[in-house]
């Protein structure tokens, strides 16, 4: 009779057992984790709803996932300037450079007058290979016209890119020839360097330019240096100016390249990411050499990370203009459509405990996109006492004063010389026209200028072929109204662009480079630095 009784009641025991747990757990998670799992579900649930409702009931038809796709980067704003969404056809775009490498044909090109022309053939890649040259035109691809106003730097790189192995066929018209001539290029991995220079500044000095900091740039660097060492340097110049960042893996093994054994390179920490510390490990080749690294306002995150190590640690001089002022560290993280995000998830701290992040208020960026412009503005570019310090100071180990919140300011400060920069400059210079006539220039001109095998021999004959008068002439017969006045201030500035823009379509980037380099004033400071023996920072008095 009591089993009977028992079994009746079993049900209604284990039904109020587990509303007992329901009220239980409701409880304990209301009261210890403060309502935010809830907050989190209900909000999420909110915007599914909207979407659903939108979906469901709204006047007219409406695509949901381009709302998705214009949405998401809209809430990443809110947060800071450098949490960002990656939709899945620019995701490939976004990691070629810091990868490495993409498969393609292996070629630089430009788009002139509705047509592609090719700028440069990558040493030994598959167009080069498959007998593309410097100067054709692309006309068709796989029998396609490939010319017109909807020709684009992307519409060319989507169909010219593709799986490795996968072959395209290009219609080329060469120079002088009136017949197309078809090309079936085999498309390969095209390496992508960011290391694009590797040369001896003086018999003492070497010089490295650095990009970006990518999966590849330490490899690149040490075959760099050792190109060098075979040239006997004594010194070096590593170039970070215009280095936008990259991965901060990267930065930290060439910091560890010149640093004694356990100095501290950086450290990262944020509310979910515990402090991790980054130190060298005393077995880089470099720890004695003298060093200087070069930086400017476009010098961010991962160059950032190079700077201050070897700033904080007295390891080199920093010479040029403040850095951007990038100290926030992303994280990727991807979706099932192939899309992805990069999250904020901590910032970085330079070796003194000072954070480079410059000033920014979320969801507001105006400002903190406009924050160069603004420090020009301000006379910075052109004095180093109109740098404002808006962050605590820090010591070096020497005990050397320096701060937090706006970037790295360099030991050694190198004005902008704007002195004879016209309005007739800035309007060749950013229209466009001195790239387009340099490569007209190139292409009329290959036989002989393959002839001159050194950046100076080209360089002195293009001085002598009155460069300056025929740009002039070109640019007024597109547009830009001869102004003699102002061309002939600017007579040294528009011939130094021209030619090393020539320089640039027949000769590597290294080339390029050291020709920009001959008259840099920071590669001047440089060597001043070297001979006079201050790479050192002494000890703070």
């Amino acid at each position: 009779m009591t089993q009977k009784r028992n079994s009746r009641f079993m049900p209604m025991m284990m039904a109020l057992c587990v509303v007992i747990g329901i009220l239980i757990g409701t409880f304990y998670a209301n009261h210890f984790s403060g309502n935010r799992l809830s907050i989190i579900n209900s909000s999420s649930n909110k915007l599914n709803n909207l979407l659903h409702i939108i979906d469901d009931q709204y006047v007219d038809t409406v695509n949901v996932n381009d709302l998705v796709e214009k949405a998401m980067p809209q809430i990443l704003a809110e947060l800071d300037p450098h949490s960002v969404y990656i939709s899945a056809k620019d995701v490939q775009t976004a990691n070629d450079d810091l990868r490495g490498s993409f498969s393609g044909v292996g070629i630089e090109f430009t788009i002139r007058q509705d047509t592609l022309h090719v700028q440069q053939v990558i040493n030994n890649g598959p167009a080069e290979r498959a007998g593309v040259i410097a100067g054709d035109k692309i006309i068709t691809v796989d029998d396609k016209p490939f010319t017109g106003k909807k020709l684009t730097n992307e519409e060319a790189m989507h169909r010219l890119k593709g799986p490795k192995d996968t072959k395209v066929k290009l219609g080329i018209l060469r120079y002088g020839e009136h017949k197309l001539r078809h090309i079936v290029v085999t498309r390969g991995e095209i390496p992508t360097k960011s290391v694009t220079a590797s040369y001896m500044l003086d018999d003492h000095t070497g010089y490295i330019r650095i990009k970006n900091f990518g999966e590849n740039t330490y490899p690149e660097l040490l075959i760099g240096l050792a190109k060098l060492s075979q040239e006997n340097f004594q010194s070096l110049c590593i170039d970070l100016r215009g280095n936008t960042g990259g991965y901060l893996q990267s930065a930290v093994q060439i910091a560890n390249e010149f640093l004694p054994k356990n100095r501290l390179i950086v450290y990262t920490q944020g509310r979910k990411s515990p402090r991790q510390e980054y130190r060298s490990d005393g077995r880089g080749s470099y720890q004695q050499i003298p060093l200087v690294v070069l930086i400017d306002e476009s010098s961010a995150s991962a160059s950032e990370i190079l700077a201050g190590a070897i700033q904080d640690n007295d390891r080199g001089t920093i010479i040029g203009r403040r850095s951007f002022g990038k100290g926030l560290v992303q994280q990727p993280i991807a979706f099932g459509d192939q899309s992805m995000i990069r999250l904020t998830i901590a910032r970085y701290y330079s070796p003194s405990g000072r954070c480079i992040q410059k000033p920014y208020t979320a969801g507001s960026n105006k400002d903190y996109e406009e924050d160069i412009l603004a420090r020009y503005e301000h006379g910075e570019f052109f004095s180093q006492d109109s740098i404002k310090h808006e962050g605590k100071e820090y010591h070096t180990k020497n005990g050397r004063p320096v701060y937090g919140g706006g970037g790295i300011t360099p030991d050694l400060f190198i004005a902008e010389d704007t002195t004879d920069v016209t309005s007739y400059y800035k309007q060749a210079s950013l229209s466009g026209q001195i790239i387009m006539f340099a490569y007209s220039y190139t292409d009329e001109n290959r036989q002989k200028l393959s002839q001159l095998t050194t950046v100076d021999e080209m360089a002195t004959y293009l001085k002598h072929q009155n460069i300056v008068e025929k740009f002039v002439s070109y640019a007024d017969k597109n547009g830009l109204r001869r102004r003699n006045l102002m061309i002939q201030r600017s007579h040294k500035l528009l011939e130094r662009y021209i030619i090393s823009r020539i320089i640039y379509n027949m000769m590597k980037e290294e080339a390029w480079i050291e020709y920009l380099n001959s008259d840099d004033p920071a590669i001047t400071e440089t060597l001043r630095v070297m001979r006079e023996g201050k790479a050192f920072p002494k000890p703070e008095k």
